[in-house]
């Protein structure tokens, strides 16, 4: 003891401050845990709508709009987080819905995870380099586990895909309906694949048109085109063509105004008589060029400066028999060309025919309290299709279409990289179990910080038996035992309570959902590790 004292006497105190000075490191410390709490509580307030026993959320904007959904993307868009550290679990469940469209919710109760067992490596006084790396380590290792787990799939074998889609369905609103939407987003998808490049799904290419009324049964896949509008009724035009010949115009027929704001005085009546015939004239001769072409069927561009049509042009087109919807958006008209494979017309001085598009039928259907304008049986149809979604109040509507974009991702998932892999928990749980098995090889503090990662992998069926209101604890040691004795695809059977070999069950995912999800996650994770400061600047 003494020796200790003799040596923190003034001689040493001297040497040391030369060479090692007291660093306070407990800012950095407290920064970095508020960090980690606050994107914690994120992850918690998604955990709960994890899995298809998840509750939902019901969002009430200040504007007086709600939403109802289950989607962790869209509940963690339309949350106003404004702790920095938290921003970065919205954006990474964002980005998850970018690469997979699917998992947006795993990905957050993930990354939650990791963080809460990186605080308590942290508290034990490991530096956080550490941790990351050995983070890092573990997501390649991770990665190639689901790889090893992974069943490969043809795009022929419609069922599996059916199969993925509708586990995406399951934990939505909308799963009742889901062995409706789940073939409906397949052959969607399937139906826009080019042959040319089949790894690469533009999703833009399916259209979801949402008309209220009816309920989520009567959605229909539309092979084709479907206006949510009505045909001008102004002069009484026809509201059904067949064997239609379909233009779409960028340009107005109305007569035509000056650039600047100006008025004419006119002083007598054979003036205003001349002006009228002159526009009559003008509009007549517009609707016989058009007519000449044997167009029956016009789509007029929104236009922004003048009328697009008036009642006058609308009379005469309806004399010449020719169906007008007018008003199609802007953004829409690449689409419509797409599917239609005409071309946009966008001076009456370019009218000709081979512009035209050609389908069997134009007609307008009733649906609902309002009306729909559809075209079907299109001739050389683009690679492109429309899905009509029906529901009984516009929320059903709008997270019938979010669970719809879902079952399409899930779908372009598997395109792109065609491999499936069990659901319900059992990757997870056989990663946790390999990577825990692993970090007994490592060394040092990686072995120990891998080895708290591997156990925070099992958050995902802990919280899927949570969430089903079963016992989490036997649940999750019964799956570790199952898994321990080689059954790789077991997993948490939600519906019957119980632990099941899933693959039996139909709950299957595809891999890229679970290979983005843990790449993203541990991405965030060290990058929230990484950070010891927040500097407000003005």
């Amino acid at each position: 003891m003494a020796a200790v004292v003799t040596a923190s006497g003034p001689p040493a105190r001297a040497s040391s401050s030369k060479t090692e000075s007291y660093v306070d490191n407990k800012r950095r410390d407290d920064v970095r845990r508020a960090n980690i709490v606050a994107a914690c509580a994120v992850a918690d307030a998604v955990r709960t709508s994890l899995g298809p026993k998840g509750m939902d959320k019901m969002i009430a904007s200040a504007s007086g709009e709600v939403i109802i959904t289950n989607d962790g993307a869209t509940i963690l868009n339309k949350m106003e987080v404004l702790q920095p550290a938290a921003k970065m679990l919205v954006d990474l469940s964002r980005s998850q819905d970018a690469a997979a469209g699917d998992g947006t919710t795993t990905v957050v109760v993930l990354a939650g995870s990791l963080l809460r067992r990186s605080l308590s490596l942290l508290s034990a006084g490991i530096h956080p380099t550490v941790v990351s790396d050995a983070l890092h380590r573990l997501s390649v290792r991770a990665v190639d586990v689901l790889h090893g787990m992974a069943i490969p799939l043809d795009l022929s074998d419609r069922d599996s895909l059916v199969k993925s889609a509708a586990t995406s369905l399951n934990s939505k609103v909308v799963s009742q309906y889901s062995s409706l939407l789940a073939p409906l987003a397949v052959d969607a998808v399937l139906s826009v694949v080019d042959p040319a490049h089949p790894d690469l799904v533009d999703l833009r290419d399916v259209k979801i048109v949402k008309k209220l009324g009816g309920t989520v049964d009567d959605t229909e896949l539309v092979r084709g085109l479907v206006f949510d509008k009505k045909v001008s009724h102004a002069a009484g035009g026809p509201t059904r063509v067949e064997n239609a010949k379909i233009a779409v115009i960028q340009f107005q027929i109305s007569p035509p105004k000056t650039d600047i704001e100006q008025s004419i005085v006119v002083s007598d009546y054979t003036q205003m008589d001349r002006i009228l015939r002159e526009e009559r004239n003008y509009i007549l001769g517009m609707v016989k060029k058009i007519k000449a072409t044997g167009c029956n069927v016009l789509l007029i561009q929104k236009s922004i400066l003048r009328d697009a049509v008036t009642d006058l042009s609308l009379h005469y087109l309806a004399k010449a028999k020719i169906l007008v919807v007018k008003d199609v958006e802007r953004d829409e008209i690449e689409f419509i060309t797409k599917t239609l494979n005409c071309l946009p017309i966008a001076n009456i001085e370019h009218f000709r025919e081979e512009k035209l598009g050609f389908a069997d039928l134009v007609e307008e259907v009733s649906v609902g309290d309002g009306k729909i304008v559809k075209i079907t049986g299109i001739k050389n149809m683009g690679r492109t299709t429309t899905v009509l979604v029906r529901g009984s109040n516009q929320l059903v509507i709008d997270e019938a279409e979010r669970s719809l974009h879902d079952a399409l991702c899930v779908v372009r998932c598997l395109v792109n990289k065609r491999f499936l892999i069990a659901g319900g928990g059992a990757p997870e749980i056989e990663m946790s179990r390999q990577l825990g098995a692993w970090a007994k090889e490592l060394q040092g503090m990686e072995s120990y910080c891998v080895k708290e990662f591997a156990e925070a992998l099992e958050v995902i069926p802990y919280t899927l038996a949570e969430n089903a209101g079963l016992k989490p604890i036997a649940i999750v040691t019964e799956l570790r035992n199952r898994h321990a004795q080689g059954e790789i695809n077991t997993g948490i059977n939600v519906r019957k309570g119980q632990i099941t070999n899933i693959l039996e069950e139909n709950v299957v995912q595809p891999l890229l959902v679970s290979t983005s999800a843990i790449t993203l996650a541990t991405e965030c994770v060290r990058m929230i590790l990484k950070i010891d400061d927040i500097i407000t600047v003005r």
